[in-house]
């Protein structure tokens, strides 16, 4: 991989030992990937925020670091809510080292959101290149909006923050974004929630593994599309998925798909991921919830008083930008929580079975919360939180 002189300066030292650290985790990843040269990114998105997920050694890496980000970048989520944390049931001691955590990253020039969904907060624009973290993250950015960027684990994304670069390789490259197998889905025209796409996701997820699929007989919102990218990314290991007529690559680019394998998914199969089982919790928001996803959940519990626990999960901006939506949710007795999310934070742990309207939740609540889990739709989720209606009936 070629360095220009300026990157050449900063891994030999020449502006202090933390950027040439970075540099050369940057330059280590390129010369791995087969990457040419380094490309200048639009913002950062860095894992490895959470103290459930890094712990104390995590921490003291971080801690050491000494550099300021040169990009816009911002956290994924972290472990407790920052201002309501005590309401999750979260012990202090876990809260002082999360806290923690936050301050290192503040030190260098992190911006305070602590969000799986960076558009959100910011325009990204299409074919902008980005070092993002988060995999239902970067599924969206590559997939929804047409930017580019891999899959990068917390150091390369954090590295890639300070230098301004990331190694030019993968789904940077226009060659490398080409349908590679194709899903078709009868009775597509049945699907409205964005359940029914975490379903499908989370079973395509464990069809195409880590190729890129374009789907055919589908006509999801954005909101599904979010769904359906960040279950393939959980159950797989998808980064970048099309959607025949409606993703952006796919129309500009004419892709062929003759030759390709063709996977058949029917919608009655997609319902089999749906199966009823008793719950003790209701969660929603993973990822976090959208300002489409927090209406809609106000306008399902209006009137309406939760039996069991109920988790919403959004970023503290969205939240604060829809200070009516969070009042009429919490009237209920459901609680909305920014900067975290079920599957990062311990305050899901001592849940039994959680029902979620998510395929990504889904395939990761038994391993990271040791939960048992159930999908369904949103309404179904509201529906067994607020009428405690037999889940096996």
């Amino acid at each position: 991989m070629i360095l220009s002189p300026e990157d050449e300066a900063i891994l030999a030292g020449g502006e202090g030992e933390t950027r040439a650290r970075m540099m050369e985790i940057l330059f280590a990843l390129g010369k791995v990937y087969g990457a040419e040269r380094l490309i200048p990114i639009a913002s950062a998105q860095v894992s490895g925020a959470s103290y459930k997920t890094i712990g104390r050694w995590g921490l003291d890496w971080i801690q050491h670091l000494d550099a300021k980000v040169s990009v816009p970048t911002v956290l994924n989520p972290v472990g407790m809510d920052r201002l309501k944390w005590r309401d999750m049931g979260i012990s202090p001691e876990f809260a002082k080292n999360q806290e923690d955590v936050l301050e290192a990253y503040r030190k260098l020039g992190v911006i305070m959101e602590c969000t799986c969904t960076p558009y959100y907060l910011y325009i990204t624009r299409y074919g902008e290149h980005l070092a993002w973290s988060e995999s239902s993250a970067v599924a969206y950015a590559n997939s929804v909006i047409g930017a580019r960027t891999n899959r990068e684990g917390g150091p390369g994304a954090l590295a890639a923050a300070i230098i301004g670069k990331t190694p030019e390789y993968g789904l940077h490259l226009v060659k490398a974004r080409v349908p590679q197998v194709v899903i078709r889905v009868g009775g597509g025209t049945r699907m409205h929630d964005p359940a029914h796409f975490g379903a499908l996701g989370y079973r395509a997820g464990t069809l195409v593994g880590n190729r890129i699929p374009i789907f055919e007989g589908i006509r999801p919102g954005r909101d599904h599309l979010k769904a359906l990218g960040a279950a393939m990314a959980a159950s797989g290991a998808v980064a970048l998925f099309h959607v025949k007529d409606i993703t952006p690559d796919s129309r500009i680019f004419s892709y062929s798909t003759e030759g390709l394998e063709v996977i058949s998914v029917e919608f009655d199969e997609i319902e089999t991921c749906m199966k009823k089982v008793p719950v003790d919790a209701v969660a929603l928001g993973c990822p976090q919830c959208s300002p489409e996803e927090l209406t809609r959940i106000a306008e399902l519990l209006e009137g309406k008083a939760v039996r069991i626990p109920v988790f919403i999960f959004t970023s503290r901006d969205v939240a604060a930008r829809h200070p009516r939506e969070v009042a009429a949710i919490e009237a209920s007795g459901a609680r909305v929580y920014a900067d975290t999310c079920m599957v990062v934070s311990p305050a899901m742990e001592r849940i039994g079975t959680i029902m979620v309207n998510s395929g990504k939740a889904f395939a990761y609540v038994p391993d990271m919360c040791g939960a048992g889990v159930r999908l369904g739709t949103t309404e179904e989720c509201i529906d067994v939180a607020t009428q405690q209606r037999d889940a096996v009936a």
